[in-house]
């Protein structure tokens, strides 16, 4: 087996279990392994450390899959990294009642750049790293033991992939395509998603607690929330008897769908607007016309994927939301997201108080929120908490 081995004082994060060996941190690569293959990370001293994929071109040149030398990567190793994955989330009481959930969150369940999310009787799949790439039939033939479904879609169609060297790719592995729109139900209500075409796999499945608080929270009030895909924050605040919504996204298919939601579960249409627009633009000229709102949603889209972004991300957190808070009325709410890796939580708050003060405003932190526990954060792989969420009042 090929061998990677490190600089002097380099092992400090492998011998804490952190899955991700960075390039700078590689002193020699004995072997020539191929994008994907597995190589024994060793010490500068000559220790074994773990096994991981080698990925050539990408700056995390190996993401580790075990740290037990006596472990052998291979199918009965997939077999069991997926099984455990799937017993986890069948014990979680949250998901009682849902046909839509991630069933296997890379990292964080011990198989980096695999993600699994199961929609009713289908299963969305990405491979987002080359050790997933090469390893990508074997983990279909362990999805399709373990968990039963028979129709399997593929969507490694994004671009992270680019990172590693690889390719897009999307399509059918295994059963029936996915029809052009599938129902889901998720906290009692229901939505149509585009597994085909759909942002992410097709739904924001991350952001369901939270769209369970929004639901809670919106009574009475009148919402703007921006970025709105296909409508699902919207959905929960007019189930949660929300006055008026006004919803804003720059695509027109995504809008369609929303207003269909609102359909579906016998909402009133009359209390839904919908906007298709550059949401920046958007928001100024509410702020313009002097519009105020009793609660605000910000979901954008990944900002900043990598921390070689942050600044130019922090930008524009700060922009959009310094106008939400012009866009507030005293008292009014801010639910405010960021999903980008390269924003910590303490970053991403600090970018928040610096909009309100420059929009002259004080605002204070009612509740911090994150993605669901079908979306595990490893203790030893911090990077897996990427969706960080603020609920903040406008004084």
């Amino acid at each position: 087996m090929p061998i990677l081995t490190l600089k002097p004082g380099r092992e400090k994060s492998i011998l804490q279990r952190h899955p991700w060996i960075f390039s700078g941190a590689v002193a020699d690569v004995k072997g020539e392994p191929e994008s994907g293959e597995t190589v024994e990370i060793l010490s500068a001293r000559g220790q074994w450390l773990a096994r991981a994929a080698y990925s050539p071109v990408s700056n995390i040149r190996a993401r580790i899959w075990s740290w037990d030398e006596d472990e052998t990567i291979g199918e009965e190793f997939f077999y069991k990294k997926v099984k455990d994955a799937v017993e986890t989330r069948r014990e979680l009481k949250d998901l009682s009642g849902l046909t839509a959930y991630r069933l296997v969150h890379a990292e964080s369940d011990g198989l980096p750049g695999v993600t699994a999310d199961r929609y009713a009787d289908f299963l969305v799949v990405q491979f987002l790293t080359a050790g997933a790439e090469h390893w990508r039939e074997t983990i279909v033939c362990a999805f399709l033991e373990v968990t039963g479904i028979r129709n399997i879609y593929e969507r490694s169609d994004v671009d992270v992939r680019q990172l590693e060297g690889l390719g897009v790719r999307s399509g059918v592995l295994f059963g029936d395509r996915p029809p052009e729109q599938l129902e889901i139900i998720e906290n009692g209500l229901r939505f149509w998603v585009d597994l085909c075409n759909g942002q992410k796999t097709g739904f924001y499945l991350d952001q369901r607690n939270n769209r369970k608080r929004v639901r809670e929270l919106m009574s009475g009030k009148r919402l703007l929330n921006c970025f709105c895909y296909t409508g699902a924050f919207s959905v929960s605040a007019l189930a949660g008897s929300a006055l008026k919504t006004t919803s804003i996204d720059s695509s027109r298919n995504a809008l369609a769908l929303a207003e269909k939601n609102v359909a579906l579960n016998g909402l009133p249409a009359e209390r839904a607007h919908w906007e298709e627009a550059d949401v920046f633009r958007a928001m100024r000229a509410l702020r313009d016309r002097a519009e105020t709102f009793d609660a605000v949603i910000l979901d954008p889209p990944k900002f900043a994927p990598t921390i070689a972004q942050a600044e130019k991300a922090a930008r524009a957190y700060k922009d959009i939301n310094l106008l939400a808070f012009k866009l507030l009325r005293p008292g009014g709410l801010l639910f405010t997201f960021s999903c980008s890796g390269g924003i910590s939580m303490e970053l991403f708050q600090k970018i928040v108080a610096d909009a309100a003060l420059d929009a002259g405003v004080n605002a204070c932190v009612l509740e911090r929120l994150f993605q669901g526990a079908d979306h595990p954060v490893a203790l030893n792989f911090p990077e897996g908490a990427y969706l960080k969420g603020l609920i903040c009042q406008k004084h």
